[in-house]
């Protein structure tokens, strides 16, 4: 069982650093996160402007938030963390696990119903009622399956994951790490409401930062989880 430790790290590094590529390409192509903010008009033209290549980008991103569980499973199931707290290593392996599931589920919205939307608003000679009932559609699968399943679900189920697993760490001394981890699950916390602020018709844009900053926190806690298991092998060699 030790043995796999040094690849548990590296598949922790590899997602960490893994799942801000489809994300970076898509802020340059896709003016990502801020066109969820836009009309729906323009977020399906947009969309159809850009072709298979953003379809698969999206499919990439979905397909890195689908591999969270395995990592999640791995990171949390280990010997020592089912020895000594089976409660928190079995939640955090559930928790994580539907948090990758959630929000790849809110990702996949804009491989499977997205490009249909975009096409038919896009038809020059599409109707404008066409076009209005593609607007409405895009924006209640995007309220429902991205605001609702994707960013809200998923982001609290991965607060919980971090939230447990940074425990664990913390009680086997990795306080640094666990640290990180706290930090960041609590920025993604406060993320997680953007949409209920929307909803409440208030300001989301200090939620979407703090999205942002709890994402790229998650990024750094992965890879340090990583290198932490990684020494620790070497060390133990």
């Amino acid at each position: 069982m030790v043995a796999s430790r040094p690849l548990t790290g590296a598949f922790a590094i590899a997602l960490g650093v893994g799942f801000n590529i489809p994300y970076a390409i898509l802020a340059m192509t896709y003016d990502y996160p801020g066109v969820l903010r836009a009309p729906a008009g323009h977020a399906l033209d947009l969309f159809a402007a850009g072709g298979p290549g953003l379809v698969l980008t999206w499919h990439a991103f979905a397909l890195s938030a689908l591999l969270m569980i395995p990592v999640s499973i791995a990171l949390a199931l280990t010997p020592g963390a089912v020895t000594r707290t089976p409660a928190l290593a079995i939640g955090a392996a559930i928790a994580g696990s539907l948090a990758g599931l959630a929000q790849a589920i809110g990702l996949w919205r804009w491989v499977f119903v997205v490009p249909g939307l975009a096409r038919t608003h896009a038809e020059p000679s599409a109707s404008p009622a066409a076009r209005l009932a593609a607007e409405q559609t895009f924006e209640l699968i995007n309220q429902y399956g991205g605001v609702a399943v994707g960013e809200h679900l998923g982001q609290m189920l991965t607060v919980i994951f971090m939230l447990m697993v940074s425990m664990i760490q913390w009680g086997e001394g990795r306080r640094g790490t666990g640290g990180i981890g706290v930090i960041s699950a609590a920025a993604l916390l406060v993320g997680a409401h953007e949409g209920l602020a929307l909803a409440l018709d208030q300001s989301g844009e200090i939620f979407s930062y703090a999205t942002i900053a709890g994402f790229l926190g998650l990024s750094v806690w992965l890879c340090a989880t990583g290198l932490g298991l990684m020494r620790g092998r070497r060390t133990e060699a």
